[in-house]
């Protein structure tokens, strides 16, 4: 991405922004929940079966056996919807010790409220979340009795669109489990996941907009060199569709960045994205597209038809192949089978033959795999993946660091002597490649792939053992021999690394310490590039990345 100017570089005033809440109830929320079909972990007698919790009657209820803990009762929606009120009216059996809990498949759980102090009679919760089922879950009896609710009563709204069901990931549902021993932040999953949501509200705030009318959305990029730019356009992409579940305005926002990427195609390819836009929302520098932006708008729309199908307003498993088949046929070097900087290079040109180490997305290669049936996919991925570990092994034996970008890949690929694109540094850990930790160990984490997971351990183990198991001493770049570049601190250099801690059963202290220097750094309102690598890296931490 040609992206940044060298005044932005050096900013270290970080903004802090007002926490902004995502709001899930509406006014013209109703019960949800009278006669759906209704589960309980036990009850007293026949007589107080847990139907009759919802049958909308106060003088008949459902009561638990006695003297036991735990005790639940569930309720089926059908769908899944957004919930914003959750109403029990207690009959003198109380829950003191209890949690109100979401789920999309009946098995995840996520937490939207708990007490420890209940005092029976009625409780009227405001709560946020999402789930096709919700469960009063009590782990301590405000009686020597068991648990007993006269009502039990669910407000909200059916969620999703598309093809007309819900959301089939919602966030925080943790439908697709990580490789077995990969690590994630001490605590509760459910406060991990509310600091995801937290950020993610900030990030919003700051950087996506609706300018220039026409139904658009677009993340502003303040510190590229335009004011739109793909990469930006494609994070946006990715993250909205993944925060569908604790943001209900996910999907609007996801239709009016494809509209965007329809309205601004590449003058090469017009099912690719044009790289540039002004302020007038116009493509500039010829309209020629990204390969980086390109790999997350297709990644995008991948997640997009999963989340929500792709029977509404756009057909995103439609626009999802085309854009894949353009990447491959203007963006990837069919000879090499490793990506161009974009479709505006073409054989004979002094970049052909160039390749951005940032732009190695493993994981995305193995959805277009699955998403087109091409093959072809299998070798890009391989071609890749030996490039990773030949250039650790050759270039950075000691650290595993890669390049920004990689020169002369038709012969035998090493790492820029200089300045072949963007910045003195081109051949260095610097402002590009300091994405690869979070894009080596996202495949490594969701795949167990051995390959992807030789090479996060050994960026894991190095920065570990440089940094002290410190991470404020994570620098602004390094030479491939670890040698530092720049004093300071930033979120797009140190954040990369906590994805790469967890693949490594003995570095739990230092995924800790990780996450919490992530949770204490504002976010720079000057910088998407920072925040939205931050935000996606949180994503992955908590559990929440997963490929379509």
């Amino acid at each position: 991405m040609r992206r940044r100017s060298a005044s932005l570089l050096g900013l270290a005033g970080l903004l802090a922004l007002p926490l902004t809440v995502v709001d899930h109830a509406q006014a013209a929320d109703a019960v949800v929940s009278t006669g759906k079909s209704v589960t309980a972990s036990s009850v007293e007698t026949s007589a107080f079966g847990p139907a009759l919790a919802v049958d909308g009657s106060g003088s008949t209820r459902w009561a638990s056996a006695e003297g036991v803990d735990p005790q639940w009762i569930r309720i089926d929606l059908g769908a899944n919807h957004t919930i914003s009120r959750v109403k029990l009216d207690w009959e003198d059996a109380y829950g003191k010790t209890y949690r109100i809990q979401t789920s999309p498949d009946g098995t995840t759980w996520t937490d939207v409220y708990s007490t420890t102090t209940g005092d029976g009679a009625t409780d009227d919760l405001t709560v946020s979340g999402s789930g096709r089922y919700v469960r009063m879950y009590g782990t301590g009896r405000g009686t020597a009795y068991g648990y007993s609710l006269w009502e039990f009563q669910v407000y909200g709204a059916p969620s999703g669109g598309g093809g007309g069901g819900g959301t089939a990931v919602p966030f925080g549902s943790h439908l697709k489990p990580y490789t077995a021993g990969t690590l994630k932040p001490s605590g509760s999953q459910s406060t991990v996941d509310q600091k995801v949501v937290d950020y993610y509200n900030r990030w919003k705030a700051a950087f996506v907009r609706q300018n220039c009318g026409n139904g658009w959305y677009q993340i502003i990029s303040p510190d590229a060199d335009h004011p739109y730019v793909a990469e930006a356009q494609g994070y946006g992409m990715v993250v909205t569709a993944t925060m569908a579940g604790a943001d209900p305005d996910a999907k609007k926002i996801f239709d009016g960045l494809v509209k965007w990427k329809i309205d601004h195609p590449s003058s090469v390819n017009p099912n690719l994205l044009a790289a540039e836009q002004d302020t007038a929302c116009k493509s500039v520098n010829g309209g020629d597209g990204a390969t980086d932006g390109d790999m997350d708008v297709a990644y995008g729309l991948l997640l997009a038809d999963k989340q929500w199908g792709s029977a509404g307003t756009y057909n995103y498993k439609d626009l999802a192949l085309k854009h894949i088949a353009a990447i491959k046929k203007d963006e990837l070097n069919p000879t090499t089978k490793l990506l161009k900087l974009g479709d505006w290079s073409s054989s004979g040109d002094q970049y052909y033959y160039i390749t951005r180490t940032s732009d190695w997305m493993v994981d995305h290669f193995r959805a277009f795999r699955t998403a087109s049936g091409d093959t072809t996919w299998d070798a890009v991925r391989t071609a890749h993946q030996t490039q990773i570990s030949r250039l650790q092994s050759t270039y950075a034996s000691g650290t595993g660091l890669l390049p920004d970008f990689v020169v002369d890949t038709n012969t035998t690929p090493k790492p820029a002597p200089g300045q072949v694109l963007e910045d003195p540094n081109d051949g260095a850990f610097w402002w590009n490649a300091c994405r690869t930790p979070w894009r080596i160990a996202d495949d490594a984490v969701t795949s167990g792939d051995a390959t992807s997971l030789a090479a996060a351990r050994k960026l894991n183990g190095w920065i570990k053992s440089k940094t002290g198991g410190d991470p404020n001493k994570i620098a602004i770049g390094y030479k491939l021999n670890g040698t530092q570049i720049s004093s300071g601190s930033e979120a797009a250099f140190f954040a990369p690394f906590a994805v790469a801690a967890m693949t490594d059963s003995g570095s739990q202290a230092w995924l800790d310490a990780l996450w919490n220097k992530m949770l204490a750094t504002p976010i720079d309102t000057s910088s998407y590039f920072s925040a939205s690598i931050q935000l996606q890296v949180m994503i992955t931490v908590s559990g929440n990345h997963w490929v379509p």
